[in-house]
Order: structure tokens, then C-alpha cells, then sequence
């Protein structure tokens, strides 16, 4: 890669890896799909509002770094990525990057969520040693951020863009002032609706042998709470 790239150049790279991966039956991408995907409002950090024109500027950047190439065939041009092979890394190591070019900084287990569609890891630590060797690199396509306060997880940036410009960490804040991250929330929001099921499996139980015993059990109504 002769030069960092641009944010929108890393947003359409990343697009391509990503739907490479995600949507096989559609790749390569036509310039809409490949619009659509740079300014999708889930799963990108930051949000964009790219146009077309915007993105065949990109385009055309990255073709002259061998990092895209456009297909023939067809009447409308497509396009496909070329990262692994120009970026010089491995295809789980182009997978990461994809993701960091896409949402942003992230600890390793927001990656390990993230990255499961482009490329299954054994475990976090195969991310954290693939992490580490893209780190060690000349150049270095990726670092890991000092901590911050609150944070109890470092986060992982890419370096294709040149050095990273801090900016606060996307987090939650509990009343005990504990900073959690996007894939704790995730976690806890998984584990609260496995809960609401396992209640509203026991409340019809309850129900259902309350019938046949011909009892009215006293049970507080449907969402809410006894004092």
C-alpha cells in the first residue's frame, strides 16, 4: 500500500470484504449496493452519507493501490476487493481490519462478536495473536489504544488511515459508574429476554395447574412488578 487511505477509501474497502463474505450471491458489487453499503445506518462507525460520486472517487484510489478491481462483463461495473493480497496479510487478518475500518475501535471481544460473519476464529485468543502480528508489522496495520479510564477492556484500531485520532469510547455507564462495552450490553440484553421467557414459561405453568386444581392463584399481572 503506497499511501494511508482516506476514511470513505477504508469505508468502501471494508464494504467489500464484508459483503464478500456476508452476501456471496451478489458480489461483486454494483456501485448502488456498494453506496448502500458505505452508508448503512447498523453496523458502521461513523455513519456516513456518501455519494456516488464520493465513493467512484474512492474507487478509483483504491484501484491505483491494487486494493480494488472493477469486473468486466455486463452492463452495469462491478466491483471486488483485493485486500488480503494488497494489503499483504492473511484473509483472517483482512477480516479484523475490515471490521476496525467499519465500526471503529473495538475490544477484542466486540471483534470476536463482529467478525464471526467474515471469518470464524478458534478462540479470542487466535484474534489476540492475529491482532498482535498485524501490530508488529512495517508498517504496523493496526494498534491497540491505551486503556481509558473506565474502560475495563482495551480497544483495537487499524492503521490504514495513519495514526489514530482518539475520540471517546462508544460505552455504557451502570450506576456503580463500571464502563461496559457494546458486547456486554449485548450479552445482558440476551440474558434479560432468555429470563422474560423462562417467566412467562413458569407463569403459564402456574396457570394451566391452577385451572385444573379449580384455584385462583394470586399472581401479579403481566409485566409488572410486586412491591
Amino acid at each position: 500500500m503506497a499511501r494511508a487511505l482516506t476514511p470513505l477509501e477504508a469505508r468502501v474497502l471494508g464494504v467489500l470484504v464484508e459483503k464478500h463474505a456476508t452476501v456471496p450471491d451478489t458480489y461483486p458489487l454494483s456501485l448502488n449496493s456498494l453506496v448502500a453499503g458505505c452508508n448503512q445506518k447498523t453496523a458502521r462507525d461513523p455513519v456516513l452519507s456518501a455519494s456516488e460520486s464520493d465513493v467512484l472517487v474512492a474507487i478509483d484510489g483504491l484501484k491505483s493501490m491494487s486494493l480494488v478491481f472493477e469486473t468486466s462483463g455486463g452492463r452495469v461495473s462491478k466491483y471486488e476487493h483485493n485486500a488480503a493480497r494488497g494489503l499483504n496479510v492473511p484473509a483472517s487478518a483482512a477480516a479484523l481490519l475490515a471490521v476496525l475500518m467499519l465500526r471503529g475501535p473495538q475490544t477484542v471481544a466486540e471483534l470476536r462478536a463482529n467478525v464471526e460473519r467474515l471469518h470464524r476464529f478458534a478462540d479470542i485468543a487466535a484474534i489476540e495473536a492475529c491482532l498482535d502480528e498485524l501490530a508488529e508489522r512495517y508498517p504496523p496495520r493496526a494498534i491497540k489504544l491505551p486503556r481509558a479510564p473506565g474502560e475495563r477492556e482495551a480497544r483495537w484500531a487499524h492503521l490504514l488511515c495513519g495514526e489514530v485520532q482518539m475520540t471517546a469510547p462508544r460505552v455504557g455507564v451502570m450506576a456503580d459508574g463500571d464502563a461496559i462495552g457494546a458486547a456486554e450490553v449485548a450479552a445482558l440484553k440476551a440474558e434479560l429476554s432468555r429470563q422474560g421467557d423462562e417467566l412467562a414459561a413458569l407463569r403459564a405453568l402456574v396457570m394451566r395447574m391452577a385451572t385444573e386444581l379449580g384455584i385462583q392463584p394470586d399472581l401479579p399481572a403481566a409485566g409488572t412488578q410486586e412491591a
